[in-house]
């Protein structure tokens, strides 16, 4: 078994291409998600409910990631998941929008297709995303992960509202033919890009290797997934945080769907200026996200906070602004903006700075030693179970509120009331983190290289 002693650490450059492989992705995840659920209610008169189960199913298809990730852990290059998991991903994408026009004269057979494009879809999110997040874990230096990770997500946002825009004005106004040629084009366009960013990629990795031979890694390649995922699990470090993914992103994904609708019903906001309010939550959001990275730089080297401080900090101030959202729930003088903004840039501090923390904590703990993957995909599959249940959750509970109270402030409030007391779990939850004994925290593998550096980001 071949491994680097001396593996080199990613700069800027390969960091850029990592963040455009995500902007791929996203690409094509937000066509299906956006564009075709607008296609099939608003063109083809279908149930709402339709492109809302499609949506839940990818994200329950991604239960998969930990698998995807001990694949990646097991054959020591991350490229080839990235790769295959763009390739199905735009296959899942292309069939999805042909199931979309299928619907049109066969609504049965074409939700068929696209139960299974969408499943694709899961899929081939789970695969390269998974893999994405465990490379820059493994290649990313400690002082570079929250810039990094700001940038590769700023990257994948900027792939959202550049696809949008421009698929938008390619199929308007719309027809079927239009919508597969654009769709066809966007796969294969992503695929390419992909491809082009991961070239050499890794290669340089595999030039500095020497053959050398441990018990331990022998250990790790006759392990089944099983064992892995059992091993991951065990550990104190990465079960707390697994816990902390889950409720911080169900919190924060339960917002998504009621925030529009309550500013309509209860502040009389028109449909453009929910929209609008929308924008200054994602605005408040960047901000967040920049902070954070700004934090993290080798300039600032920690004067600003840790990354761990960041996060529980992020986690307590989005529970104190839905706390604000409460009190706008009640009184109609409650400035809803500036606490939307507040909110937003709560979300992406704590957001970034999760981010950051498990890329310090893949490699972490006796099970990080070359389960990094693993654990990653753990942790990705946490994120996304929240999501799927986040919004479904949300609206619910918006729901029963309405039928248990009777009116609609005191509905809200109490919904608002407790997305706050979740993110107020979530970060006492991130608090346990720092209270796991020095001991456990074991040294890293030996070709990992975050040995190099000699220590954690927080």
């Amino acid at each position: 078994m071949s491994t680097a002693l001396n593996m080199p650490m990613f700069g800027w450059f390969q960091i850029i291409r990592l963040g455009l492989i995500q902007a791929c992705l996203g690409a094509v995840v937000v066509v299906t998600t956006s564009t075709l659920n607008r296609i099939m209610v608003v063109e083809l008169a279908l149930p709402a409910l339709l492109p809302g189960f499609l949506v839940a199913w990818h994200y329950a298809v991604q239960m998969v990631r930990p698998r995807m990730g001990f694949g990646a852990d097991k054959g020591r290059r991350s490229t080839p998941w990235m790769m295959g998991g763009m390739l199905v991903l735009g296959a899942g994408g292309f069939t999805a929008a042909w199931a979309t026009v299928w619907m049109a004269a066969e609504p049965f057979y074409g939700a068929l297709l696209a139960w299974l494009s969408f499943s694709l879809i899961g899929l081939g999110v789970s695969a390269c995303g998974t893999s994405l997040l465990t490379l820059m874990a493994k290649r990313v230096p400690e002082e570079r992960r929250a810039p990094a990770a700001t940038t590769v997500w700023l990257m994948m946002i900027v792939g959202f509202a550049v696809t949008a825009g421009v698929v938008g004005k390619l199929i308007d106004p719309y027809s079927p033919q239009v919508l597969l040629q654009v769709s066809a084009g966007l796969s294969v366009l992503t695929a390419l890009i992909t491809a082009l960013c991961l070239w050499g990629l890794e290669k340089d990795a595999q030039t500095q290797t020497v053959p050398l031979r441990s018990e331990a890694a022998e250990r790790l390649q006759k392990q089944d997934f099983k064992e892995a995922f059992k091993e991951v699990w065990a550990d104190t470090a990465a079960r707390t945080f697994t816990v902390f993914v889950f409720m911080s992103m169900l919190a924060y994904s339960a917002q998504d769907l009621i925030l529009e609708p309550f500013a309509g019903a209860v502040h009389g906001f028109t449909p453009g200026q929910t929209t609008q309010l929308s924008g200054w939550h994602h605005m408040g959001v960047l901000i967040g996200m920049l902070a954070v990275a700004g934090a993290g730089s080798r300039w600032v080297a920690g004067r600003l906070g840790s990354v761990q401080a960041w996060m529980v900090g992020g986690c307590l101030f989005s529970a104190l602004a839905t706390v604000g959202l409460v009190s706008s729930a009640l009184s109609a003088a409650w400035p809803l903006q500036a606490n939307v903004v507040f909110l937003g840039v709560a979300n992406g501090a704590f957001s970034i700075a999760a981010i950051a923390t498990m890329m310090r904590l893949a490699g972490e703990g006796q099970s990080g030693k070359g389960r990094e993957g693993t654990r990653m995909g753990l942790w990705g599959a946490a994120q996304a179970a929240a999501f799927g249940l986040g919004g479904l959750l949300g609206t619910a509970a918006s729901d029963l509120a309405h039928a248990l109270l009777g009116e609609q402030r005191t509905a809200y409030a109490a919904v608002f009331a407790l997305q706050g007391l979740m993110f107020a779990v979530s970060a006492a939850v991130a608090l346990r983190l720092r209270q796991v004994p020095a001991a456990q925290r074991t040294p890293l593998r030996f070709d990992s290289p975050l040995m190099l550096k000699g220590g954690s980001s927080s």
